[in-house]
């Protein structure tokens, strides 16, 4: 009877555990290793043994010292063997054991024979050996052997002698800077690797010298590299040029841009790509200067080689985002790229011609997309969602195709990021187009019916009870939450009480229903849910009577927190219970800041309970009870903000001392926090000494002395000035440190009783304006702004000048106004050529105030910026203005 067949791959497992190294042990190989000790050698069974012992090293195995030295000796012994292939693996294997400076001693003459041999491929490999073992003193010994092989007629060994001139240039840079006309001479090689590793180490030999690295990108763009690879660095060397004298060209052609135009006809095809993404990736390129480039990524979108299609349209895909119009007459192309087998092609064709495409093709893409979209992981899925999104904020006519689209595929399968991809996508278009919101919301009514993620639950559920009552038809979507309430987990379920309860207090005619659904709420099984059911109704007024619900019920319930969490928490957990109720609104707004960072004396013991504090306080909560425990400052009322520590004298200076600006509300407290660091010094008696003249509204009203300020150990001096009330005042300080210094005998650690009267200048400090603004976030910026109306809203554009990028603007101006960055938008995107900042904050005398930022580049490098303010107090929206506009 026949045996039935068994195809070989059946067994999956057996194949993949096979390997020619399974079960060898440590051990076992180095016993074998003694064949290297036999009189007659056996170059076959030797090199078997030496890729055992490769094999166990690159597994992380360790030798022991000792095992390592017998090894090493006893591989020294293959030498005698003529074998080429095993003279290879004598050579690999020295690189690998890393002998030390005796050991290396034993090989040395041996590698330094091999060099001068008539074997080139023992040369080349005998100096690669010799540069990884050997230290300084060696390789003065060795250097005029490597010279010579630098310029080697034989590719392989000069190429050998500059790839350990790489490696040497960070040993011992001073040895192989000697060698720059040798190795200028391999750049002139016929050797196509010769030539660009020989680039390579020139290159870094003189990096940190511009003008060396000027001249030689200048020398070598007349035409004398050969080789492609060489070419591509020196294309790679020319962008880095031309991005350094960008800075320093303020008119002018572009230097050194023919060239690159010129590296686009080259015969190879990696010199062309990598000139076309140097000159799509110039600072400031104009669109003159991309069509060449692109004309050349064009032809390769139609490329033979997988690898071609894919580099020219992941370099469009870039280009498409702060130039699409360059990009428009690739789309064609890129259209039959969609089908790609390649679906890493496939993506970036679909989302460069998202965001490429114009009004008319953006029906005939989601057609194309949808075939697509089962075919790719969800990684790729997500950067398409995120395309289609930006297509539709830029096209919101097409918004019911767009959103059609997005609603389908979030019923489809797919991971946690992709659906959180989809539902933030929808939430955007839902705030960013109003003729979406309704069929938007829909969508993510129907998503949470089988939503298995509770994390997008409560998030869409938040986002239903903002929006929700504000439809024209509120009631139609109470079902779909109720549903929660019964289907979902303790999370969602707490989650879905509180929408109900947003349209409850928003929606006056819903509330006889919502207060029948809150009721049913008060059986759930877990506490949270009946917790927040027992508030919302005792809020609300569940006795059933339709009532208007007041603006401060809306404003306890769903109002934004301005206090950040952490520090209501720190101030609940400091809490002492007593007759006086918790006050939230002592809870500190700041956002709290980094710990100031002290100089601590080495091998010094902590401070006990008893002991006064070691160093200045890092926190709000610490500040405002140190300053209220000291009397002269007792009576100066609630401290509004505390800045972060600004250094009045530089690193490494006799005296360290940094200064805390304490702002109340008709007062200004400095703390002056003291270091002392010569070690035969005690300081006495320590004032800073605050000259205000430059500061008109400022009176100084107290002080209070550092008695002792002994070696390393740091101390707090206080100077307090009295301003107009509420006003944020501002003014220039000087200040001088004066002390009585007393010399320390070292022996017996004694300062002597007299001392000497001494000052110490420290740098002048200001009080601006953003010291009287605190950094406090809002959780929804779109509401609060909403929210805060337009009655005191103060708009104007003003021109910031020339900036090196927009993100240095931005980041100028959020310095300046001291406030808070609010969902991320600090961050501005590379290439963007406009961005818009959020802000929050709260101004002195406790007035909300919000900024809307929008940038943009006017010019190659002009920033302008448009300014909208909207607080609580004009005078105070006029304020923000006015800092901008004298900043």
């Amino acid at each position: 009877m026949a045996q039935p067949l068994v195809k070989k791959d059946d067994d999956r497992d057996e194949e993949a555990d096979y390997s020619p190294f399974l079960g060898i042990e440590k051990g076992a190989v180095l016993q074998e290793a003694r064949v290297f000790n036999d009189p007659q050698l056996d170059p076959r069974r030797c090199s078997q043994v030496i890729t055992k012992l490769l094999y166990l090293l690159n597994q992380g195995e360790s030798f022991t010292k000792v095992e390592a030295t017998e090894v090493f000796f006893a591989v020294t012994k293959l030498f005698q063997s003529k074998d080429i292939g095993l003279r290879r693996m004598v050579y690999v294997m020295i690189k690998e054991l890393s002998p030390s400076a005796d050991e290396v001693i034993i090989v040395t003459s041996s590698l330094m024979k091999d060099m001068t041999s008539k074997t080139d491929m023992y040369r080349a490999n005998a100096i690669r050996v010799l540069c990884r073992i050997t230290d300084g003193t060696l390789l003065t010994q060795i250097e005029r052997y490597l010279k010579q092989a630098i310029v080697d007629k034989n590719p392989v060994v000069a190429s050998a002698a500059l790839v350990s001139g790489i490696h040497l240039l960070q040993t011992n840079p001073e040895i192989v800077k000697r060698w720059s006309n040798e190795v200028q001479e391999a750049v002139q090689s016929r050797a196509a690797l010769v030539q660009f590793h020989a680039l390579a180490l020139l290159h870094q030999i003189r990096q940190n010298d511009r003008l060396a690295v000027n001249k030689l990108v200048s020398s070598l763009t007349r035409g004398s590299a050969r080789s492609p690879l060489a070419q591509c660095l020196l294309i790679r060397y020319t962008s880095q040029v031309i991005r350094e004298s960008a800075n320093n060209i303020q008119t002018g052609d572009r230097p050194f841009y023919d060239f690159l135009e010129g590296c686009l006809r080259h015969k190879a095809e990696m010199v062309i790509f990598e000139a076309a993404r140097a000159i799509t990736e110039l600072n400031g390129v104009t669109s003159r200067e991309l069509t060449p480039a692109i004309t050349v990524l064009q032809l390769f979108l139609s490329s033979s080689k997988p690898v071609l299609r894919f580099a020219a349209v992941r370099t469009l895909n870039k280009v498409a985002m702060t130039h699409p119009t360059a990009v428009t007459n690739c789309n064609i192309d890129m259209e039959s790229l969609i089908s790609d087998q390649n679906r890493s092609i496939a993506t970036l064709a679909i989302t460069t011609l998202l965001k490429t495409g114009n009004e008319s093709s953006v029906d005939r893409l989601m057609k194309q997309i949808t075939n697509f979209m089962s075919d790719i992981a969800d990684e790729f899925k997500i950067v398409v969602v995120e395309a289609i999104r930006s297509l539709c904020l830029k096209f919101p006519l097409k918004h019911r195709s767009l959103m059609n689209f997005l609603s389908n595929i979030l019923r489809e399968e797919g991971g946690f990021e992709y659906k959180k991809a989809i539902v933030d996508s929808i939430v955007i278009l839902i705030r960013d187009i109003p003729e979406a919101k309704e069929t938007g919301l829909l969508h993510l009514c129907e998503f949470i019916e089988d939503c298995e993620f509770t994390y997008l639950s409560t998030q869409i559920l938040h986002f239903l009870g903002i929006e929700g009552p504000k439809t024209s038809d509120p009631s139609k979507y109470i079902r779909y939450i109720y549903n929660r309430v019964h289907l979902e987990n303790a999370t969602v379920r707490a989650g879905a009480v509180s929408t109900l309860a947003k349209f409850g207090a928003m929606v006056d005619a819903l509330k006889p229903r919502i207060f029948v659904l809150l009721r049913r709420c008060l059986f759930d099984t877990d506490d949270e849910v009946r917790d927040r059911a027992t508030l919302y109704l005792n809020t609300l007024g569940g006795d059933g009577a339709v009532v208007e619900t007041g603006a401060d019920v809306k404003e306890f319930l769903f109002g934004s927190l301005d206090i950040p969490l952490v520090n209501l928490e720190n101030s609940l957990k400091n809490y002492e219970p007593s007759e006086k109720p918790f006050d939230i609104n002592y809870v500190p707004k700041e956002v709290k800041t980094q710990p100031l960072a002290e100089k601590k004396a080495p091998g010094k013991k902590p401070a006990g309970l008893g002991a006064p504090p070691p160093g200045p306080p890092s926190t709000v909560d610490a500040y405002e009870k140190l300053l209220s425990s000291i009397p002269e400052f007792a009576n100066f009322g609630k401290l509004f903000k505390s800045s972060a520590p600004v250094e009045l004298t530089e690193a490494e200076t006799e005296y360290a001392v940094n200064v805390v600006k304490h702002i109340f509300d008709g007062h200004v407290v400095f703390q002056y926090n003291c270091t002392n660091t010569i070690p035969e010094q005690l300081l006495e008696n320590v004032t800073v000494i605050v000259d205000a003249s430059e500061a008109e509204e400022f009176a100084e009203v107290a002080s209070k002395p550092l008695r002792s300020l002994p070696y390393d150990s740091p101390g707090q001096t206080f100077v307090a000035f009295e301003k107009p009330e509420g006003v944020p005042a501002v003014g220039k300080f000087s200040n001088m440190l004066r002390f009585i210094v007393k010399e320390v005998d070292p022996s017996t650690g004694e300062a002597e009783e007299d001392g000497v009267e001494d000052e110490y200048q420290l740098e002048d400090l200001e009080v601006i304006t953003a010291d009287y603004i605190l950094k406090v976030g809002v959780s929804n910026f779109r509401n609060a702004w909403e929210s805060m109306g337009a009655d005191f809203e103060r708009v104007d554009e003003y021109g910031l000048g020339p900036r090196d990028s927009l993100a240095e603007a931005v980041n100028a101006v959020i310095d300046l106004l001291g406030m808070h960055p609010c969902e991320g938008t600090e961050v501005v995107p590379p290439n963007s050529r406009s961005h818009t900042c959020l802000l929050s904050g709260v101004y002195i005398g406790n007035v909300k105030v919000l900024v809307r930022l929008q940038f943009g580049l006017d010019g190659p490098k002009d920033v302008a910026m448009k300014l909208a303010v909207r607080s609580e107090d004009e005078n105070v929206s006029d304020a923000i203005h006015e800092i901008v506009a004298s900043g």
